[in-house]
């Protein structure tokens, strides 16, 4: 990831290729009627066909749209299946003494589709073009100065970061989808240096990739992937099981469940890929009150929670809002349910005669919503009177998220410094528990800006520990990703997040 210096242990990477609910009722047909390998792969994807997107660098509402862009474009690096950093476009990144500049080199054997070489001017392009649109990517390049930051040859480029940042190869996951230098209009495909190139075809729910025999990665088995935008779980689990589609992403844990004993489809699983936490926010009574929210974490049933919300398909949660980072703490003692020391802390608090409260919820994903009725009974028992509202799926995240004091959240897997910045920066618009410990944000700097891995490895272990205990959140249960895909289907990526959606290895030949 970047050169030793000081007490740095890592070594300069070298580019490789690497890639990286619940319903009450179920399908029972098989895919049987599925036809044989013709070279083009079908996925059925969470997403929504009616807001598909088409710039890579604002908002990507959908899964489908993530893994659209990933077929065509490049990104500088991706999270490989154990959350470390890994090259793709960036060969490498490394940093000065001040770990605030730092030189990025990228592939020199990348083209864009019609034949340019992709040079460090369109990378450096592509990141200001996120900053520019901030406000829609959830402020993503916000620890760079872009301005500042300067082309120094055709593969290289100068990133400057505004403060001592030791994780920007991290920072350069996700969605820094490389497109040419002066692109801005994506109302027409623009040319990328992905796996991938959009073909037109497929009509108003599905796009055509063909594969791109010029790309400088691996060789794509597959002739043509097909991704089909399906907001409905069961749907895409349907869609599988009738033999429309080869890979169906994201499917409810009760149909899961009754494929097991399906010889003609298999059960793909990520561990530890969703979360639903549920969100008190510090700012409101009466969770400005650390000795509430500890009751509440004491108070819940998180075994009961995982085998009745996700059918087992998981693990119980212990309070950590990211635990499958690498940085995420280990051994901690898990927090067990204790009532009589929970009412304890509710008396302490003022409340021993129990509190209204109404928690807020939706079906936008599966289990939401019996999760919320759940948690509302097994707060009955410290005297919270919880009545339980699910609201619209399509306006949830816009109206109750970071903004109600109380409610059922959502992670899909990214890492730790992503919900920092997303969901912990005070004075962000997101910061839906109100975190505002200032002494806790300037340890986050001091863990930035300490150049050795393991030291700076054990600094953010510590700083989620803290959040853990003194936050705003309960995370009751880890979710496993559910897939459902043929018989004979493989390479299907097994990282969780942003990492699942490379696609661009699967075969239909197993």
């Amino acid at each position: 990831m970047h050169t030793p210096f000081r007490r740095r242990s890592a070594a300069v990477i070298t580019a490789v290729a690497l890639l990286t609910g619940c319903s009450t009722t179920a399908p029972t047909s098989t895919t049987g009627s599925a036809p044989a390998a013709t070279g083009t792969v079908r996925y059925a994807a969470p997403g929504s066909p009616s807001n598909a997107v088409t710039d890579p660098h604002g908002l990507l509402p959908g899964e489908s749209d993530v893994v659209r862009m990933a077929l065509t474009y490049d990104v500088l690096t991706v999270p490989g299946p154990d959350g470390v950093t890994r090259p793709r476009l960036a060969t490498e990144w490394r940093p000065d003494d001040t770990l605030t500049k730092w030189r990025i080199t990228i592939r020199g054997d990348a083209t864009f589709a019609d034949g340019r070489q992709v040079k460090a001017a369109d990378a450096l392009f592509s990141l200001r073009r996120m900053g520019k649109k901030a406000a829609e990517n959830f402020g993503r390049m916000a620890m760079f100065d872009l301005d500042a930051s300067r082309v120094i040859d055709d593969t290289t480029f100068e990133l400057v970061t505004r403060k001592p940042y030791a994780e920007v190869g991290k920072a350069l996951e996700g969605a820094t989808f490389v497109v040419p230098e002066g692109s801005d209009d994506f109302g027409e495909p623009v040319p990328g240096s992905g796996p991938f190139r959009p073909t037109g075809k497929g009509g108003a729910q599905a796009v055509v990739y063909e594969r791109n025999d010029g790309w400088w990665g691996p060789k794509p088995p597959a002739k043509a992937i097909e991704v089909r935008a399906v907001p409905d779980p069961q749907a895409r689990a349907q869609a599988l099981l009738s033999g429309q589609v080869d890979l169906a992403g994201g499917v409810p844990a009760t149909l899961a469940k009754q494929q097991e004993g399906n010889n003609a489809v298999r059960l793909l699983r990520r561990p530890g890929a969703t979360l639903y936490p549920l969100v008190m926010r510090m700012d409101r009574e009466p969770f400005d009150d650390l000795r509430v929210r500890r009751a509440v974490r004491l108070a819940l049933d998180r075994r009961q929670l995982l085998d009745t919300v996700f059918l087992g398909y998981g693990e119980v949660g212990n309070d950590l809002i990211t635990p499958k980072d690498p940085t995420s703490p280990a051994n901690l003692a898990p927090r067990t349910r204790d009532l009589a020391k929970a009412r304890k802390l509710m008396a302490d608090a003022g409340l021993a005669g129990g509190v209204d409260l109404t928690l807020h919820t939706t079906t936008a994903y599966p289990g939401m919503d019996s999760a919320a009725t759940l948690i509302a009974q097994q707060l009955a028992g410290i005297g919270m009177r919880v009545k339980v509202a699910v609201e619209p799926a399509d306006t949830y995240f816009s109206t109750i998220y970071a903004r109600e004091p109380f409610y059922l959240s959502y992670l899909g897997g990214i890492p730790f410094l992503d919900v920092v910045r997303v969901a912990l920066t005070p004075g962000s618009a997101t910061n839906e528990t109100a975190w505002q410990d200032r002494g806790w944000s300037a340890d986050l700097d001091k863990a930035l800006a300490e150049p050795g891995d393991a030291e700076r490895r054990e600094l953010l272990s510590e700083l989620q520990a803290r959040l853990r205990d003194e936050g705003g959140y309960a995370i009751w249960a880890l979710s496993d990703r559910l897939d459902l895909a043929r018989t004979g289907l493989s390479g299907v990526p097994e990282g969780i997040g942003f990492a699942s959606a490379f696609i661009d290895q699967v075969s239909l030949d197993g």
